[in-house]
């Protein structure tokens, strides 16, 4: 059985419409890091299943100047916490390595990675995968978002991955990260988004991959 997380109910009822009886148990944590790491601890020191990994799924917002674009699903290689540092005008800088040291980036499952790679193109499902990044603001600058993308090499950004990476790592729980991207990281446009299509379509999908997974264990 597999723990799957989301950040909000909006995310996940799309899934859990589509998920089968018994292979996983939803988690929904609220929104940003703290909540989600408080959240999902919580639940793991009470809970009693026996999970076989961690699926966190939700939408995403794609860096420009990517391969990314609207509504592509896109797989995390590495979790990266964007804004964990010293905050200069649209950029975070580290702190200085020999004053403190802290984990920013985690390296999620190869396994659960590989597996859902062969999935999604077993069927049909296209998809991209590369670095992600955590932020507890989103960005509202293109500038911002072009700094994080560089800075990191990543793809797309979201409010939880990082800490979902840090708890299963500290549980020794292999993670999968799977997320529909819902904007673009410009200049602030909601108008733009395709928040209520991204939520439904990546639900949908990682049902079938839970689905999937499940059949395997």
């Amino acid at each position: 059985m597999y723990l799957v997380v989301a950040a909000t109910e909006m995310e996940m009822q799309p899934l859990r419409a589509a998920l089968g009886e018994g292979l996983a148990v939803c988690l929904v944590t609220g929104l940003g890091p703290l909540e989600t790491a408080l959240t999902l601890t919580r639940s793991l020191e009470q809970g009693e299943a026996d999970f076989a990994g961690v699926v966190n799924f939700g939408v995403a917002g794609a860096y420009l100047g990517t391969v990314v674009h609207l509504l592509d699903i896109c797989l995390a290689v590495t979790e990266n916490l964007g804004d964990l540092g010293i905050c200069a005008g649209n950029e975070t800088r580290a702190f200085p390595l020999d004053r403190l040291s802290v984990p920013i980036s985690w390296v999620l499952d190869q396994t659960l990675l590989s597996r859902a790679r062969a999935i999604l193109a077993a069927h049909g499902v296209a998809f991209k995968e590369g670095n992600f990044v955590t932020v507890s603001g989103v960005s509202g600058t293109e500038e911002r978002g072009v700094f994080l993308r560089d800075r990191f090499a990543a793809i797309c950004e979201n409010m939880e991955g990082a800490a979902v990476a840090r708890v299963c790592a500290a549980y020794g729980l292999p993670l999968l990260e799977i997320r529909c991207v819902s904007n673009l990281v410009e200049d602030r446009d909601p108008g733009l988004w395709r928040l209520a299509e991204a939520c439904h379509l990546g639900g949908v999908k990682v049902a079938a991959m839970i689905n999937e997974l499940s059949k395997a264990d």
